[in-house]
């Protein structure tokens, strides 16, 4: 099913980031990961997915890729505004998941770098600063 062209902007997000591995590198990528080598050691991911996936995110204007060596011709994986701009996306896919997905275990926490305080992520309608989530919606469609 492509949902690439779809009104909906969310299923055109699907369309694109809707697989866990490019969820999964778009996270690293914000840790500082930049080479094929440490996103494949970090996730585990078959070399040839790995490689499929991190196309996608530069053709997509996610990543950039950048060469860091010429002999071996080696290149990094460097996050474009697009991609910086995904890191809201990722907290608030955190939050939902601690909330109910954590299961009473452990789980990854995320701290501010400069503060040392944990992130507590809230995403909040900028016009009423109401929490997303407390208000009813509606969704309505282009013409």
């Amino acid at each position: 099913m492509d949902l690439s062209d779809q009104p909906c902007v969310i299923a055109r997000c699907v369309a694109l980031l809707g697989d866990a591995w490019s969820i999964l590198i778009l996270r690293d990528a914000h840790a500082g990961l930049s080479r094929f080598d440490e996103f494949r050691k970090s996730l585990g991911i078959a070399p040839t997915i790995l490689t499929g996936r991190l196309a996608a995110l530069t053709e997509e204007g996610l990543l950039e890729k950048r060469r860091y060596s010429e002999r071996p011709p080696r290149d990094e994986y460097v996050l474009t505004a697009a991609g910086v701009d995904f890191l809201p996306v990722l907290f608030a896919f955190g939050a939902w998941g601690q909330k109910h997905r954590g299961g009473g275990r452990d789980v990854t926490r995320f701290f501010d770098a400069e503060a040392g305080t944990e992130i507590d992520a809230v995403t909040i309608d900028r016009a009423t600063g109401a929490p997303i989530g407390t208000r009813a919606i509606r969704i309505v469609a282009p013409e």
